[in-house]
């Protein structure tokens, strides 16, 4: 099942159930957010799937009016944006033949040579998938920001007027609540662009974390149940009628240095992100990139990102905020 939210245009908030034939999807009945249905699956001890089926209606909405007219929402927020929490792991995936290859040459080289980056994606090939019951090596991990950065399909991606690149990182995202004992439930997984400022980290690595505070895009559908273990899809960069970048996306365990529940219990180790009623979305890390091929988007480009299992892709065009960043921020004493 994969399940969808939005906006109609008495600006309502409404869940549907995606059809096969994707142009049409079901409208479930007094539901206004898939949040909802999470939480009362978690305290039901019920399946997402079976109280989303529960509530499917007669009532169908026309997927593309949604698209172009920027109603379609994440497929999962907070009513408080302040209590959905964005974060993300890194040097997780494997990428292409190609670049299994590079990256095994570089592997077998001096240890004394090898960049943080590279320990780290070594670690993780040795140690990122325990036996079940086992924990394994800790990934790289970064903090994003709250609900407020979240994007849904069609609408703008904004890059701050002080950002030095606006470029895409697509990948799968897990998306979370916590139930009311502590305990965090999966509601699924969705595609996402993670989107940030790849001259700003390439500039020094300890930019990471500046680099990573911008919006992000996720859905437009939440496939609930498990990941498949192989996920193929494509990444595309737009320009007008013309691809300007495209290339394999590869994701799944299956194309993956640590296994989902390693980078799900090295998230929720931390008590404070197993705060009841918390929304959290995590993204699992990108296999490619077009930063390494040159490509520096401009205002109006359309990133694209699809993979079979999660339906229509999402898209988002590239908005750049005005001005040049400004002077300072100044802080008032009291």
């Amino acid at each position: 099942m994969r399940l969808l939210q939005f906006e109609t245009a008495n600006s309502e908030r409404r869940v549907g159930v995606a059809e096969e034939s994707g142009a049409r999807f079901a409208v479930l009945a007094g539901t206004e957010r898939i949040y909802d249905l999470a939480i009362e699956a978690a305290h039901g001890g019920v399946t997402l799937e079976s109280v989303a089926a529960a509530r499917v209606s007669d009532e169908t909405v026309a997927y593309e009016a949604l698209l172009a007219e920027q109603r379609l929402l994440p497929p999962l927020d907070h009513p408080d944006p302040a209590h959905c929490l964005v974060t993300g792991t890194g040097l997780s995936h494997l990428g292409s033949a190609q670049a299994r290859d590079e990256m095994h040459a570089k592997l077998s080289g001096d240890a004394a040579e090898l960049s943080d980056s590279m320990k780290m994606f070594k670690m993780g090939l040795e140690g990122g998938k325990p036996a079940p019951g086992a924990i394994g090596v800790q990934p790289e991990w970064f903090w994003k920001g709250d609900g407020s950065i979240l994007v849904g399909c069609g609408r703008p991606l904004r890059s701050p007027p002080f950002a030095e690149d606006a470029g895409e990182e697509g990948e799968i995202a897990g998306l979370y609540v916590i139930g009311a004992d502590g305990r965090p439930f999966r509601v699924g997984f969705a595609l996402g662009n993670e989107f940030a400022d790849h001259v700003m980290e390439r500039r020094n690595y300890l930019y990471l974390a500046h680099s990573k505070l911008r919006p992000c895009a996720l859905g437009p559908e939440l496939l609930c149940g498990p990941l498949p273990e192989d996920v193929t899809g494509m990444i595309r960069v737009r320009r007008g009628a013309a691809v300007l970048w495209e290339a394999e996306m590869l994701s799944g365990e299956a194309n993956m240095s640590h296994s989902i529940a390693n980078l799900e219990h090295h998230h929720f180790k931390y008590p404070l992100f197993r705060r009841p009623g918390d929304v959290h979305v995590h993204f699992f890390g990108a296999g490619v990139l077009s930063f390494p091929a040159g490509i520096q988007a401009r205002a109006g480009d359309v990133f694209e990102i699809e993979a079979p299992p999660f339906g229509r892709p999402l898209q988002n065009p590239l908005a750049l905020e005005e001005g040049k960043g400004g002077g300072p921020v100044a802080v008032t004493p009291l």
